[in-house]
């Protein structure tokens, strides 16, 4: 049986968007043996070109992830990543409930761990961190999940500033609203209470929009993916729908800054 496609949101003769699926390597990982072909090969496959990789997400993260169709464009996509010209937007479902908005400022250890984390970053650097999150919809359940009587959950627009490993996961740790399904800088407790609740055991965290400046052209190019499967589920289980759709329009409309982070 063939594997299904990869869901293409935009494509033109210098770049291709796709909907990463959650759980799929990007690039192939040695250490990694039960994970299938990575979506680099898999697309490369299925448009019969060459792609070049110009960022990245997570195994367990979906959403939309752009790939150069040749080198000139990689090289420009590259340098609009590096120089923060490129506007990223997640959304995440925590544990707890957090604040309105906030804006996490934080240095980041070049490994996994945070910054003052004994061993956690071997070789004693860290990079500078910066996430920005506003709360869109937030629950209390019924539910004695870890040690009080009730369970929260909140619902979060996200945009990375920075592009560190791992980031959000870990500042949503540093805040102590850690991502529900990840099983790295996660609660393990919470991610129990939904793959036996809700039936999910994904991680929570989709790349839901990418605008940037077309590097041959400079057009505006505006990306979207909308969570599908376990993940909308979920946000439908937890009376989350409304806000959900309110947050996807606010999302289409949003302009592109001339030249620069619209964040920044």
């Amino acid at each position: 049986m063939s594997s299904p496609e990869i869901p293409i949101l935009y494509r033109d003769r210098h770049l291709v968007a796709v909907h990463k699926p959650a759980g799929m390597l990007v690039h192939r990982n040695p250490q990694i043996r039960d994970a299938g072909p990575p979506l680099l090969q898999r697309l490369r496959d299925q448009l019969r070109a060459v792609v070049f990789p110009v960022h990245r997400l997570d195994r367990p993260t979906s959403g939309v992830l752009v790939f150069a169709l040749d080198v000139n464009t990689a090289r420009g996509l590259g340098a609009a990543f590096a120089a923060g010209q490129v506007h990223k937007s997640y959304l995440a479902v925590v544990r707890g409930h957090t604040d309105a908005a906030g804006d996490i400022d934080y240095p980041l250890g070049a490994k996994r761990g945070l910054l003052g984390v004994p061993g956690s970053d071997r070789s004693g650097s860290a990079q500078s961190a910066r996430t920005r999150y506003r709360s869109l919809a937030q629950v209390e359940l019924p539910y004695a999940v870890g040690r009080y009587g009730t369970a929260r959950y909140g619902l979060l627009a996200v945009e990375p500033v920075t592009g560190r490993m791992h980031q959000i996961r870990r500042h949503m740790k540093h805040i102590n609203h850690h991502l529900i399904g990840d099983t790295t800088h996660g609660d393990g407790v919470h991610n129990r209470f939904f793959r036996e609740r809700f039936g999910c055991g994904r991680l929570l965290l989709a790349a839901t929009g990418l605008a940037l400046r077309h590097p041959v052209t400079g057009v505006a190019v505006a990306l979207h993916a909308a969570p599908n499967g376990a993940f909308r589920r979920v946000l439908v289980q937890l009376g989350w729908e409304a806000a959900l759709a309110e947050y996807l329009r606010e999302l289409a409309c949003a302009p592109i800054a001339e030249g620069s982070h619209p964040s920044a």
